[in-house]
């Protein structure tokens, strides 16, 4: 099952996403989605960067990851 969500980015994130996904041989929607998860997984570390909700923590690795 998948759900929809309407998401909103600035035309310099939109761009960088883009980037990421291409280089990562993916859809910005499979992109966004394994990053998303990568997230919402992570015990490592806390989903905001010293209390501040607007900055996130960083991502752990490379960024990169293999295609399902």
């Amino acid at each position: 099952m998948t759900k929809h969500v309407n998401l909103r980015l600035p035309d310099d994130v939109h761009e960088l996403a883009v980037a990421a996904a291409s280089a990562d041989d993916r859809s910005l929607n499979s992109w966004l989605i394994a990053v998303v998860r990568r997230a919402a997984e992570s015990s490592e570390a806390p989903n905001h960067a010293g209390g501040d909700s607007a900055i996130p923590a960083p991502l752990h690795g490379s960024g990169h990851s293999p295609r399902p």
